[in-house]
């Protein structure tokens, strides 16, 4: 029944949306269709969760370590990361490009705030692999917004836990931390990244 609830409500959201541009005379509608339709219009409206992701729109440098395997050396590399909002303000999306081991490395990954559900979304996807990583976010703050999600693992086939941990720690200056979950059930700190605002 849900599918058939959501689709009447973009309608009704659009039909208004229509309604509003011409100066035909507006019909009567029922609480339940108001409520729908402003349902969809606070849905559908970016707010100061997304002003704030805007003021990250730009270049940036990457620092990158990894960690491969639980008490494995490390390895570091260097990224550059262009942050832009897409879709009316709605989204922002980060195009990151590097070189990994002699290879040159691309990856895309988006990021949401959903204003009905009050949370944030990450999407990943690169050119090392055909898969893609999506995490969940809450604030925890001010500047910090803990992810939570899972990615395949090529090598057992298993979906892994992953956390993440987004820090802003100035206007020019982030950290992201994440960690995953083995396919033994240990979890261990795989990435840190910190990004600089080029000038």
């Amino acid at each position: 029944m849900k599918k058939p609830l959501i689709t009447l409500a973009a309608c009704l959201f659009a039909a208004n949306v229509l309604w509003a541009q011409t100066d035909a005379k507006k019909p009567e509608m029922s609480k339940e269709e108001m409520a729908a339709m402003k349902a969809w219009e606070a849905f559908a409206t970016p707010g100061a969760v997304h002003k704030m992701l805007a003021k990250d729109d730009g270049q940036w440098d990457e620092e990158i370590t990894m960690w491969y395997a639980p008490g494995a050396p490390p390895e570091t590399m260097k990224a550059t990361c262009v942050n832009s909002m897409i879709l009316g303000g709605r989204y922002q999306q980060s195009v990151h490009r590097g070189n990994f081991q002699g290879q040159p490395f691309e990856g895309i990954s988006t990021l949401a705030y959903d204003n009905t559900r009050k949370v944030f979304i990450s999407s990943w996807i690169d050119n090392m692999g055909t898969g893609m990583m999506i995490m969940e976010g809450i604030s925890k703050g001010d500047n910090v917004v803990a992810f939570e999600g899972k990615q395949t693992d090529p090598v057992s086939g298993k979906e892994l836990k992953m956390s993440e941990e987004f820090i802003m720690v100035d206007a020019n200056t982030q950290r992201m931390i994440m960690y995953q979950t083995t396919a033994e059930g240990k979890t261990f700190k795989n990435m840190e990244i910190t990004f600089k605002r080029k000038k």
